[in-house]
């Protein structure tokens, strides 16, 4: 990115940083609701996307050299942004075993999801 372009991303900064304590605070509010805060999730996964998929791709540069300074703006300041997944096994590891859904089989060391699954739940090839 060049100076001058970094100049220009400059105004945004006070801004993007009132959209994000203003983001927590709707976080912390719903605190404990779960189902909520995955609304919330869902909702900046989409704008992601959103912006991702059309502005962003729009505005990609369309010589070798403005994608250089690009993407060296990328490795220099923190690399692509990147929305993360929980995994379901994650999700699961908040349950107690006493609290195993009826139908998953628990294993002897309490982890309700084996790493193979049984040859009856295996979809035929």
């Amino acid at each position: 990115m060049s100076e001058r372009d970094r100049l220009n991303t400059q105004p945004l900064e006070p801004q993007l940083q009132v959209l994000a304590e203003t983001i927590q605070e709707l976080a912390e509010a719903r605190r404990g609701d779960s189902l909520a805060l995955l609304a919330l999730l869902r909702t900046l996964e989409r704008l992601h996307q959103t912006i991702r998929d059309g502005l962003f791709q729009e505005s990609l540069p369309d010589n070798r050299q403005a994608l250089y300074g690009l993407l060296r703006d990328i490795e220099t300041t923190g690399g692509w942004p990147y929305i993360y997944r929980m995994k379901l096994q994650a999700l699961l590891a908040n349950l107690q075993p006493s609290e195993a859904i009826e139908g998953i089989p628990t294993l002897p060391n309490n982890h309700l999801l084996p790493k193979e699954l049984p040859e009856e739940y295996k979809p035929n090839n």
